[in-house]
């Protein structure tokens, strides 16, 4: 073969070859754009994008009114609304933005390398925040924005129980706070060897309620007890509620005469003030046998406020629950989502992991969830109600 021709085939199997190991990737590339791109659309369409940013430009006018804060109970319910809307708009705007800068990396790639080259860091980027996004787009119940009223109740376990539903409190304190949330006790009451046996607290940030909900149900802790001189392992069970924070517009009738009052008074943490004041509010619906309390504040007035705000929060979702349950018959074959039945298990003995009954979801890393780190838990749930619905 001449020298001619031996250099005729090397050039045009470096073309093969170029073709075959560079053009499949460009093209992954453009593919996976267009696949964000038509994802996008989707979801802007299902969640009615353009009304939301209607909407938040009506509130953002509203909110510049000399009147606005004057009531502070309306305002905040406003500015709670426009939160909840951002929350979903900003990380959809800033990906149509990324989209836009993406057809410029893809432009200048063409002839330089070193711009290429950051093309496929820059597509996992946008595919996890639409990820994110995707997920968060399944918060679509009709309190899902609100704020939360999470309650935790020490069930079987003795001693221990009382420590992990402490464990549980410390939990979710520090999932909301990691979140930007903030955070009110409503109510604690400690237990006298150790923990707690119950705990309410407000939860407020945009889709609190949305992500809480999934945690509605009882939690077991399988560990070596500390409170067990023999060392022996101990199964404790901790029960966890989540309401929905509704404002007055929400119509929720109640009979008067079917709550007693009982007041008491405070033992928390508080001074001379608690242990001298009969200021802790309990309110008890009979028909339905909810009891709610609140002794956070010093007045009895605003601890009866709250405590009948948390009461119509707990017989709304009784009501919403009810209402989900007529429309659909395969919820008599799911095993009950609700107050009591079991949904989690944390194991720190024979080894460490977490594990959701419903979901199947697992983790190994037991303190890292204890330190907050439940929000995997919460979209693995919102996923699976997706399916099971």
């Amino acid at each position: 073969m001449s020298r001619a021709l031996a250099e005729r085939f090397r050039t045009a199997a470096t073309l093969i070859l170029t073709e075959t190991f560079f053009m499949p990737v460009e093209r992954e590339q453009i593919d996976r754009a267009e696949q964000i791109r038509n994802g996008l659309e989707q979801l802007k369409a299902s969640l009615d994008y353009d009304a939301k940013k209607k909407e938040i430009a009506e509130i953002d006018k509203q909110m510049t009114a000399p009147d606005f804060w004057d009531d502070q109970e309306k305002s905040q319910a406003v500015v709670a609304r426009i939160k909840a809307l951002k929350a979903l708009v900003k990380p959809m705007d800033e990906i149509l933005s990324e989209l836009e800068e993406l057809d410029v990396f893809f432009e200048l790639g063409k002839e330089d390398e070193e711009t290429a080259a950051e093309i496929p860091a820059k597509l996992r980027e946008i595919e996890a925040t639409l990820e994110n996004l995707q997920t968060a787009a399944l918060l679509n119940g009709p309190f899902d924005p609100n704020d939360a009223i999470l309650t935790i109740n020490a069930r079987d376990g003795g001693t221990d129980a009382n420590d992990w539903a402490e464990m549980l409190l410390r939990m979710y304190v520090n999932w909301a706070q990691s979140r930007g949330y903030s955070v009110e006790i409503l109510d604690r009451q400690d237990n006298e060897e150790a923990g707690i046996n119950s705990a309410s607290i407000m939860v407020r940030g945009p889709m609190a309620y949305g992500y809480l909900k999934s945690e509605i149900g009882t939690h077991r802790l399988v560990r070596i007890s500390p409170f067990n001189s023999e060392g022996k392992r101990q199964t404790s069970f901790a029960a966890v509620d989540v309401n929905p924070d509704i404002d007055d517009s929400i119509n929720v009738d109640i009979n008067p005469e079917d709550v007693r009052e009982d007041v008491f008074r405070s033992s928390g943490a508080g001074g001379q003030h608690v242990n001298k004041t009969s200021s802790a509010i309990r309110l008890t619906h009979v028909p339905t046998n909810t009891v709610v309390q609140c002794q956070n504040e010093r007045s009895q007035h605003k601890n009866r406020a709250t405590a009948w705000k948390m009461l119509r929060a707990r017989l709304l979702q009784r009501e919403e629950e009810k209402r989900e349950q007529q429309m659909s018959e395969k919820y008599k074959n799911l095993s009950k989502v609700g107050f009591g039945s079991q949904i989690r298990n944390y194991f720190l003995h024979p080894e460490q992991r977490v594990k959701d009954s419903r979901t199947g979801f697992s983790v190994g890393s037991f303190h890292e969830v204890l330190d907050g780190g439940i929000q995997p838990f919460m979209e693995e749930y919102l996923r699976w109600r997706v399916k099971t619905d």
